[in-house]
């Protein structure tokens, strides 16, 4: 079953996404995290989805845009009662739809990576690759004192910087004081 986009909204809803995180205890089960969560659910700095059912938030998106070129998927959560109907699905392409609008290259997340066992975390990452994301590395102590998978995913109409007369990719220009990236050669 498919999600209605009509029940995407745009509106934050703190209450709604604490009753999210508090339906998740597998994933979301430290309170200083889910109350970090929460207020950063108010936070404008951050991209808010909300999935909405009959006046209930349901499902959560916030998203952070790091670069131009780039965002991370802060948070991603759905009630578990409404687990395998398309509304996670639903949530990440309204998210990759508007950040393409943007001209943003690319989307990461960070989940708490495969050499950590976790049923629950295994089906995160399952549900990641679905969605296009490529697992890219994996660190310990990055987000938690365990491990992190960072997963990435290339965003629709991504395309190689072209080189500027120096010889420098646009992606590849930076503003603080570092050394410009050179476009690969071909």
């Amino acid at each position: 079953m498919t999600v209605p986009a009509a029940m995407l909204d745009d509106v934050r809803d703190a209450s709604g996404v604490r009753d999210v995180l508090e339906s998740l205890p597998a994933w979301f089960g430290d309170p200083a995290a889910l109350d970090t969560y929460v207020a950063d659910a108010d936070d404008p700095a951050l991209q808010c989805v909300l999935a909405r059912r009959d006046g209930r938030t349901v499902g959560v998106a916030l998203v952070r845009r790091h670069f131009p070129e780039s965002a991370g998927l802060h948070l991603l959560a759905v009630c578990p009662g409404d687990h395998g109907r398309g509304i996670g699905r639903a949530l990440v392409d309204r998210v990759v739809a508007r950040l393409v609008e943007d001209d943003c290259r690319f989307l990461t997340v960070h989940t708490v990576g495969p050499s950590h066992a976790d049923d629950a975390y295994a089906r995160t990452r399952a549900f990641y690759r679905a969605v296009g994301f490529t697992p890219l590395e994996e660190h310990t102590g990055l987000d938690w004192p365990g491990p992190t998978l960072v997963l990435v995913r290339p965003l629709p109409g991504t395309r190689p910087a072209s080189p500027t007369p120096d010889g420098v990719c646009e992606a590849g220009r930076v503003t603080d004081g570092q050394e410009p990236m050179p476009c690969p050669r071909k």
